[in-house]
C-alpha cells in the first residue's frame, strides 16, 4: 500500500489524496466508525492554508454541527472545498492567513 502523502489543500493533489484515502479505508478501516475514519484523514491534512479549514472542521465535528453518515460524504466535501475551480474558498483562506507584525488578520477584525 502506498504511503499517504500530506495534503496541503492543493487543487492539483486533491484527487490523488482522495483515491489513496478511499483505498486505505477499504483495505484497513472497514470496521472503523466514520468519525474515526474522518479523524484519520484529517491527520494527513496539514500545512499552510488548509490548517484553517481543518480546525473549523474539527470544531464543527466536536460540536455535532457537522455529521457524515459515510466517509465518502466527507471526501466529497474535501473535493468541493479544494478541487479545481473553487477559487473563492482559496482566496478566503489566503485572506485569513494574512499577518501584520506577526498577528493574524482575525485579531484586527
Amino acid at each position: 500500500m502506498a504511503r499517504l502523502q500530506i495534503f496541503n489543500g492543493s487543487s492539483k493533489k486533491v484527487s490523488g489524496f482522495m483515491t489513496v484515502c478511499k483505498l486505505y479505508i477499504r483495505m484497513k478501516m472497514r470496521e472503523v466508525v466514520v468519525e474515526e475514519q474522518i479523524q484519520w484523514i484529517l491527520s494527513y491534512v496539514q500545512e499552510g492554508l488548509v490548517d484553517i479549514w481543518k480546525e473549523n472542521t474539527l470544531e464543527d465535528l466536536e460540536e455535532g454541527s457537522l455529521e457524515y453518515e459515510i466517509v465518502g460524504e466527507f471526501l466529497a466535501n474535501i473535493k468541493k472545498e479544494f478541487g479545481e475551480g473553487d477559487e473563492e474558498t482559496v482566496k478566503i483562506a489566503e485572506l485569513k492567513m494574512l499577518e501584520q507584525r506577526g498577528k493574524m488578520m482575525e485579531k484586527f477584525v
